[in-house]
């Protein structure tokens, strides 16, 4: 065998192996990436993406290193109860989104920063949502599923509706579980008709007037008990005056110019 054919039959091998490594850490990401009690693998339509499943981990939070190149993330029938801000800021090709089926309670103004280029689906239907902030929703594209939470109709609630991408397809699928108009709960909200902002702007107002008027009232209350309380005194010290016994007069003083008279 020449040293050629000998180089050839050990280099050849080695090539191959060295192409099965690359395309398997390619293929499929690797085990220090991928978050406690979660399952990872690359999505079927690309090869720089991940599909991140953590359904039924019993999450009480968002896990906290997510890979950055997560194109789907199931967090769905978990335990989780808050979704703070910018925790999912780093995920920039996300697309969907599985919230569904855990205990959020509310949503602020930073809770989804950063998907909004990249998401096209966010599930929150079957939590326990019943406020969010009025701009959670402002600059997502997506489409956004919010049904089956005891929703809190307002002012807030409303205006992030509005400012949805898909707001029609959204609010008919909210149902007020509670509302600043008493007659609206347990009605769909597309059955709110008024103007939840006004209808709270002016209740500030009614508050601030019945505020007024209270200051206003005690001072005047003040007042008169005041003017009452000097009135009291000033006849008391007047009975008290006339109540001291006269002073003597001397025998040697002379008679009053009247009494002459």
């Amino acid at each position: 065998m020449t040293p050629l054919d000998l180089w050839l039959s050990r280099s050849i091998p080695m090539c191959l192996l060295l192409h099965s490594l690359v395309l398997m850490a390619i293929c499929f990401p690797s085990a220090s990436m991928c978050p406690k009690g979660c399952a990872c693998q690359r999505a079927d339509y690309s090869l720089h993406g991940l599909n991140v499943t953590c359904s039924l981990s019993r999450l009480r939070e968002i896990p906290p290193d997510l890979p950055p190149d997560t194109v789907l993330l199931q967090l769905d029938r978990n335990h989780i109860q808050a979704v703070p801000d910018r925790a999912f800021q780093g995920l920039r090709m996300l697309r969907r989104l599985n919230l569904s089926h855990n205990a959020v309670e509310t949503l602020g103004e930073g809770a989804f920063l950063g998907l909004e280029a990249s998401l096209e689906e966010l599930d929150l239907s079957h939590n326990r949502i019943t406020s969010v902030h009025k701009d959670a929703f402002a600059r997502l594209k997506a489409r956004v599923l919010v049904e089956d939470n005891p929703w809190h109709c307002d002012c807030a609630l409303q205006q992030a509706l509005g400012g949805m991408a898909h707001n029609h397809e959204a609010a008919a699928r909210v149902h007020c579980r509670s509302s600043e108009l008493r007659d609206q709960e347990g009605r769909p909200f597309l059955a709110v008709d008024a103007d939840l902002c006004n209808l709270a702007r002016r209740t500030t107002d009614y508050a601030m007037l019945v505020t007024m008027f209270g200051w206003f009232a005690m001072v005047i209350s003040y007042v008169v008990y005041y003017v009452r309380q000097n009135q009291e005194d000033a006849r008391r010290h007047l009975e008290y005056l006339k109540s001291l016994p006269s002073k003597p007069k001397k025998p040697d003083e002379p008679e009053d110019i009247s009494t002459v008279v």
